[in-house]
This record gives structure tokens, C-alpha cells and sequence, in this order.
């Protein structure tokens, strides 16, 4: 594939410094490491790395032409180009090199703090079902059709996210159910994409380590449905109070679901088991094989979605109540009378989430022990809120890592505990090591109890002084409980 410089920037505020722009550009790179012959090199100022400091390496590499906000930056005798905000400029050219496939695909995306995998994937599955060729961008797996590519974010770099939805267009793909993460709308990662909606789970505390306040995270969230065109629609959970935040300025098409108050879509639980949820939608009774009320949430959203995508409500309803949960989101296990629930809870109102659910379905004679950790180098002020959390819900609470990254995992614990006064640290236990931690958990499991494993979810590693071990925690877990 290649395209005339001119024709890729002309949606842009980008203007020729030297050189030309009748010039054949055969690809786009913002990383000089992956740059080659003939590619048009961004210089994107990151939040670790600045890429003006790689121009000389993209140039070596083979770059025929280099965008840059600090031209001074440049030493090239090839097309320089000059653009006030190379991190939108980039959404744009990925746009227009991959033929603006947005424009050519339902592009849906799924914001907010908690349940933007399930919510995401379940579309993705219940679509798949009905019949129609559908992709998925997401935190676990990115999906054309049925082949299945990793995933390295929630939300892939502009780049990406264009090129994979090149690939679903050419597959024939009618749909995209697309994570979009805080990062990604902040980073201008979805600029120049078209969405035909959006879903607004909720909003809570998390990512303050990079938002460094609330209200700057509601913000940027309520930039995605501010940007959404006329002929789109913006669908809010409103029993989250900003909820209609969301909605102040949105020219799309403004649509409710909620549990509890009036909405378009009303959800409402009847009947909650380890194994399932009996609910409506609407007052239309069904089955779902997932549970928590959480969930009861996402099934509405999906439900909400589907419909407002003109599907059969019947039909909707049938795949929906066949569907099993996604990995790592409240997955069980059951394993000698003891059963382990894996979860990718990590900030406290997914956990406090979790919690609830399973103290709501669990009987008085059995014990809830939860293992559970929080990042390193990521959001502190939520370590003890956690901690808070986890012995407020639980019968017994194990503290150990989740991913310490570059942080000393003893510190990390040490944080967590300074949410817990003297008193209440009997029903504590700090173990650092992660798998002895869930082993000391299967011990003191007696039949019927429930293990909570709660943080790292659908992840398969752990990252510890920079490096990334293979660590799956319901793989851990069935091992233990196997062998006792």
C-alpha cells in the first residue's frame, strides 16, 4: 500500500517546511525501531519517551519524510513537515492512509472505568451469533471474525487501531466493539475515527497516577461523547451519577439503561446463584449464565446496544442467555467443594463490586477468603481503600502482589495496610509471594468456603523489576486445589 504525502495530510493543520509532498509514502511509523524504507516518521512527544530525540535513528532507518512539532529537532535534507499536535495529526494520516475505514465499519465504543472487557466481548460474541462478521478491540484478545490477535493495551496507539480496522473492512467485518480507554481519548488515539455509538459503563476512582484528579478524568471521558456525530448514538448508565455528564453535549442520540432508576433500558435482577442470574430487561424475563450485579449492568448495556443497532429483541435475548463469561471476570472454579472465583478487579469499586455479589449469593456457614494485591507504579491513594475494601467484605483477607512492576513489593503492601488500623489486622495476612499466597488461601478453604483471587484477572504474567514472568492465577490456583 501507498499513498501521496499530499493526500494524507490534507485533513490536518501539517505544513511543508522543506521538500515536497508529491512524494510516495509507503507506510507510517511513530516508533523509529519499527520505521523502514520509504514511511512517513511522526515525532510524537509520549508521556515517557519524546520522539523528536529518534528523528536521526527513523531517518537511518529509511523515513522519506518526518512530521515534528520542533522542527528545530530535525536534521534532514528530505520532506519535513510541521504540525502543532503530532499526536492528532497521527490519528488523522493513519486515517486517511488506511482508506478512513471507520467511515466504512460500526465503530462502537465502550467507555468508563469498570466493565468495558465484558461489556465489549459479549457484543462481540452475542454479534458473532446473530450471524454477522464483527470484530473486537480489547484489554484480552483483539478479534477479526474468529482469528485472534494479542492484544498490548485496552486501546491500540492510532496507528493500530486504523490498520485493524483496515483488516476487519477488508474481511467484511459490519461491526467493531471497541475498548477506549481515559489514555487513549487523552493521547488523541481515536481522533479521526468515526463511532456510529458509544456505551458509558461508569466512572470511578482509578488512573489518578496519570489524570492526577476526578475531575480531569470525567473530563476526558466526556470528550469520546462530546466528539460523537449527529447520526451516532450515546448510550449512559445513569444510575452512575455522571452518567448525564456525559450526555450535556453530545450531539448523538441520547439513550438510558440503569438497575435502578427509570431509564430506556431498565434492568432489574430477580434471582442471583454462583451459576447465573435470573433478570429483565424491560420486563422481558431471561437467563444469564453470567452473575453479580455488575454484570446484570453489562448484559443491560449490551442488551441497550443491540437494540439501538436495530437487532431483533428475541433474538438478542436468546444468544445473550447462552453466553459464558468472559476470562478472568468473575470465572469460577470449583474444585474439591471449594469454589475459586477469579476476577481482574482492581481499583475499589470493582472489587467492592465483587465483593457484594458474592456476599449477596454465598450461604451464612461459608467463609470468603480474598487474595488481592495492587500494582506498582500506578494510582497509590487507592492502596488502602482496597485494603479497606477486601476486609470489609471478607472473612479473611490475604495481601500479596499483583504486577509490583518497579516497585518494591514490600512498600506496596506497606501502603495497603495504612488503611487498616492495629485492631483490625487479625484478619489480615501478608504474603508477597504471589502463588504462596493463593496456596496459604487453598489451605485454609474448608468445603463449601469461596476463594476470591482478585486483580490480575484474564492476565497471564506477572511484572516484577521489568521483566514479565508467566504467572496465570486460575491455572495457579486449579493446580493447588487439585493437589491437596
Amino acid at each position: 500500500m501507498t499513498k501521496i504525502l499530499k493526500h494524507i495530510i490534507k485533513n490536518t493543520d501539517a505544513k511543508l517546511v522543506s521538500g515536497t509532498l508529491d512524494i510516495e509514502i509507503k507506510g507510517i511509523s511513530f516508533d523509529s525501531r519499527k520505521t523502514e524504507k520509504g514511511d512517513l516518521f511522526v515525532a510524537v512527544k509520549g508521556v515517557q519517551t519524546d520522539g523528536h530525540q529518534f528523528i536521526e535513528n527513523a531517518v537511518n532507518q529509511g523515513a522519506v519524510a518526518v512530521l515534528a512539532e520542533d522542527i528545530e529537532a530535525v536534521n534532514f535534507s528530505g520532506t519535513i513537515l510541521k504540525s502543532n499536535d503530532t499526536s492528532k495529526t497521527l490519528a488523522s494520516v493513519a486515517s486517511e492512509f488506511y482508506d478512513r475505514p471507520s467511515e466504512n465499519i460500526k465503530l462502537i465504543g465502550i467507555v468508563g472505568t469498570n466493565g468495558k472487557t465484558t461489556t465489549a466481548t459479549i457484543l462481540y460474541r452475542l454479534f458473532f451469533n446473530l450471524g454477522y462478521k464483527v470484530g473486537l478491540i480489547s484489554t484480552v484478545k483483539n478479534y477479526i471474525n474468529e482469528t485472534e490477535t494479542e492484544a498490548h493495551y485496552t486501546t491500540p496507539d492510532a496507528l493500530t487501531f486504523n490498520k485493524l480496522l483496515k483488516e476487519m473492512t477488508n474481511a467484511g467485518c459490519d461491526y467493531c466493539f471497541a475498548e477506549i480507554s481515559s489514555h487513549a481519548i487523552h493521547q488523541n488515539r481515536t481522533a479521526g475515527l468515526r463511532f456510529a455509538g458509544g456505551v458509558f459503563t461508569n466512572i470511578t476512582h482509578d488512573h489518578l497516577d496519570y489524570h492526577k484528579t476526578f475531575a480531569e478524568y470525567l473530563k476526558v471521558k466526556k470528550q469520546f461523547f462530546d466528539n460523537l456525530p449527529e447520526n451516532a448514538f450515546a448510550l449512559v448508565n445513569i444510575d452512575d451519577k455522571n452518567g448525564r455528564i456525559m450526555l450535556q453535549n453530545t450531539k448523538a442520540e441520547k439513550q438510558t439503561y440503569a438497575l435502578k432508576n427509570f431509564a430506556d433500558f431498565k434492568g432489574k435482577i430477580l434471582e442471583l446463584h454462583l451459576d447465573g442470574t435470573l433478570m429483565s430487561i424491560n420486563d422481558i424475563e431471561f437467563w444469564s449464565l453470567l452473575t453479580g450485579t455488575f454484570n446484570a449492568y453489562n448484559i443491560t448495556a449490551v442488551y441497550a446496544t443491540a437494540v439501538l443497532l436495530k437487532k431483533n429483541r428475541e433474538k438478542i435475548l436468546q444468544v445473550i442467555s447462552a453466553l459464558n463469561s468472559v476470562k478472568g471476570r468473575f470465572e469460577t472454579v470449583k474444585i474439591k467443594e471449594i469454589t475459586a472465583i477469579i476476577d481482574y478487579a482492581h481499583t475499589p469499586d470493582a472489587l467492592d463490586n465483587v465483593l457484594k455479589t458474592i456476599n449477596e449469593i454465598k450461604n451464612t456457614n461459608q467463609n470468603l477468603i480474598t487474595v488481592v494485591g495492587t500494582g506498582g507504579n500506578r494510582d497509590k491513594t487507592k492502596r488502602p481503600v482496597m485494603a479497606r475494601i477486601a476486609l470489609a467484605g471478607s472473612d479473611k483477607v490475604i495481601l500479596t502482589s499483583d504486577n509490583p512492576r518497579d516497585e518494591d513489593p514490600e512498600l506496596i503492601l506497606e501502603d495497603m495496610l495504612a488503611g487498616i488500623n492495629e485492631n483490625e489486622k487479625s484478619g489480615l495476612v501478608k504474603i508477597i509471594d504471589r502463588k504462596e499466597a493463593i496456596k496459604v488461601a487453598s489451605i485454609l478453604a474448608q468445603k463449601g468456603d469461596i476463594i476470591l483471587i482478585a486483580g490480575k484477572g484474564h492476565e497471564d504474567y506477572q511484572i516484577i523489576k521489568g521483566k514479565k514472568y508467566h504467572f496465570d492465577d486460575k491455572e495457579i490456583i486449579e493446580n493447588i486445589l487439585n493437589k491437596l
